[in-house]
């Protein structure tokens, strides 16, 4: 391999160690001002798009420890580089970029927490509510019956009050 393959490898395998998240994104076309849109759009929720040669991700992955499916990786990808501790706020600007500008990005793959996860369950995993969110859902759903329960315990009494 040249020198300037292990620099782009090296390059690439130093991106990967020190990103949180990684999703793998097939595209087709991607004109430059999209390109440039798509980028700043990730940057904002903390990651960045790099388009790479696949032989050479392959291998920058391989020595990550990372083990993907040659296979899935047809035509040109790209991927995004997530650096913050929560990947879903990425994955899920990747999906609707992607579904805003008629589908120019398919997700292929992605690596999330340490599971390689398929392009359809990281679609899938982008359309949960963010974090938080489910956390209020959660505390609604553990809250309602104690709060039903304390309506009807104050009906008694005020029902009782009055009877006296």
């Amino acid at each position: 391999m040249r020198a300037e393959k292990h620099l782009l490898l090296d390059e690439i395998k130093q991106k990967i160690d020190s990103s949180t998240a990684l999703i793998v994104a097939r595209y087709d076309r991607l004109p430059p001002n999209l390109s440039w849109e798509f980028r700043d759009q990730l940057a904002k929720s903390g990651s960045a798009f790099e388009v790479v040669r696949k032989r050479v991700f392959l291998k920058a992955a391989e020595q990550a420890g990372i083990k993907l499916d040659e296979s899935l990786l047809k035509g040109h990808i790209g991927v995004v580089f997530v650096q913050q501790p929560d990947a879903m706020p990425s994955a899920k600007m990747v999906c609707k970029f992607s579904g805003d500008n008629q589908n120019v990005l398919e997700v292929v793959c992605g690596q999330i927490e340490g599971k390689i996860y398929g392009g359809a369950e990281v679609v899938q995993l982008a359309k949960l509510p963010a974090l938080d969110e489910m956390r209020a859902q959660f505390l609604a759903l553990l809250v309602s019956p104690m709060s039903q329960t304390l309506a009807v315990f104050d009906a008694l009494i005020e029902k009782n009050s009055q009877e006296s």
